[in-house]
Formats: C-alpha cells, sequence, structure tokens
C-alpha cells in the first residue's frame, strides 16, 4: 500500500488515500469526513459521525456513534501549552457522547463531556462538562435549554414533560435530568 493506516483503522471500500498518508485513527462506519479535516492519533470517531469541513481533531477526542461536528470546530488537549515545554503526557481526553451536536466555529475546551444529544450552539466555547439534551450557547458556554434526539427544543410543563415537534416523542425532567418518558402525556 503506498499509505500507512492503523491496524484499528476502519477505510471503506472504494475510498482513495493519498501516498504517504498515515491514518492512525479509528474511524467507525458510515463516518463523513469533510475537506481539511486533521485526525490524530488515538481519536476515536464512532458510527455515523459526520466531521465538517476545516476541524482538527487532537489526541484524546472521542466522539460517540451519531456525533455531528460543523465546521471550523477547535478542540484542544491540554489546557496550558506552551511552545518550549512538551506536554505531550498531560493530554486531556474529550468525550464527545451519542448523538450530540456541535455547531459551526465552536471552542471545546479539553478535558469536558458533552453529553447524549447536547446541542452545542454556533461560536460556543465549551469549558465545563454539558448535560445530556442541553442547548449551550455564548462564550463560555451557556446553557438555555434542553433539545430532543431529534434536535427540536423542548419546552417542559409545570409538571417537568415535554413533546418534540418534530418526532412527537416525550421527555421528562427530573433533577435536572431529561430522559424519553413512558409516562402517557396528555394536552402539552
Amino acid at each position: 500500500m503506498p499509505y500507512y493506516a492503523h491496524p484499528t483503522a476502519v477505510i471503506d471500500e472504494g475510498s482513495e488515500i493519498g501516498e504517504g498518508v498515515k491514518i492512525l485513527a479509528k474511524i467507525g462506519e458510515g463516518c463523513n469526513i469533510g475537506q481539511n479535516v486533521f485526525i490524530a492519533s488515538d481519536v476515536v470517531l464512532g458510527k455515523n459521525v459526520k466531521v465538517q469541513n476545516n476541524v482538527s481533531l487532537y489526541e484524546g477526542v472521542v466522539c460517540e456513534d451519531d456525533v455531528f461536528i460543523g465546521p471550523s470546530v477547535v478542540f484542544t488537549n491540554i489546557k496550558n501549552p506552551r511552545s518550549a515545554i512538551s506536554r505531550r503526557q498531560e493530554y486531556e481526553k474529550t468525550v464527545i457522547r451519542k448523538g450530540a451536536t456541535i455547531g459551526a466555529n465552536s471552542t471545546i475546551i479539553c478535558g469536558n463531556e458533552i453529553g447524549e444529544y447536547a446541542f452545542i450552539g454556533a461560536g460556543a466555547v465549551i469549558t465545563k462538562p454539558v448535560l445530556s439534551h442541553a442547548l449551550v450557547v455564548g462564550n463560555p458556554g451557556k446553557q438555555i435549554g434542553w433539545m430532543s434526539e431529534y434536535g427540536s427544543r423542548l419546552n417542559f410543563d409545570k409538571n417537568g414533560f415535554a413533546v418534540c415537534d418534530e418526532s412527537n416523542e416525550k421527555y421528562e425532567i427530573i433533577n435536572n435530568k431529561v430522559k424519553k418518558s413512558k409516562v402517557k402525556v396528555q394536552n402539552l
């Protein structure tokens, strides 16, 4: 082969890879990777991850299945970089849980976890962990609401129930945690 692929790398049939390329990351089935994307060694992309143009995924980034990473998203892997000081042993892991969306031009500071189905608005700067289903915007990122698995904003009633406008699935919020509800919800 005219390129090197790490033994854990998954390369779909029909992919065209240029000479001298090194593939060291683990990339799941059905991923879509845009132009000018850098993927460092020890990065993990689950199934159906979409990485838009101009994204650098540095060592320590883990994306579970169905994650969307918008154009020009920035990930860091060390909190206090200095050019003259090597801190490779200090890289921090960043985990993006299943179904999360990270909007264009967002910055994700290393060492944080983005919860399942969270939605990070364009340009947000994430400096702390994000709850599952949370809608976060701004610099620094601030939670302003909740999102369904379909990416629709959830509006909870006084009893803590909401219905997704797109899927008609029901959600409940208990102790600041959102989950799908098995309770029949009437007249929301």
